[in-house]
């Protein structure tokens, strides 16, 4: 073929217009696509960061009642050191062995506050 002739090639009307009707449909179905793949990323997105603040605060709780009850031990210890006779140690020991008793039960029940407001929160969480 000449250059001539190459350069007065046309492509026909009709197939250039079903061309860009694929073209277009092609593009709308891949922003829709996305559109559609959009929602529930940004979803995730979000019930991840309530989760994270969750986890979060359980840490921070985990640690404070970490603290609380190596300081309730240290407090007895001291308080035992300074008893006057044995039977204010054996006072001091049973309020100790008591408090330590209800400690984890109030700490779990707490916890489960948390644990349970979170999961509340991320379920909720809009889409």
């Amino acid at each position: 073929m000449t250059e001539e002739g190459r350069d007065r090639f046309e492509i026909p009307k009709d197939m250039r217009s079903m061309a860009e009707a694929s073209f277009e449909q092609a593009r709308k179905a891949f922003e829709k696509f996305i559109a559609g793949a959009q929602s529930p990323a940004d979803s995730l997105s979000a019930r991840t960061a309530t989760v994270g603040a969750g986890t979060r605060d359980v840490n921070a709780m985990a640690f404070s009642y970490a603290e609380k009850n190596i300081q309730a031990s240290l407090d007895c210890a001291q308080a035992l050191v300074h008893a006057k006779d044995l039977s204010e140690m054996m006072r001091l020991h049973c309020e100790y062995a008591q408090a330590r008793m209800r400690a984890p039960t109030e700490q779990a029940s707490e916890m489960s506050q948390i644990v349970g407001r979170t999961a509340t929160k991320a379920t909720k969480t809009k889409n």
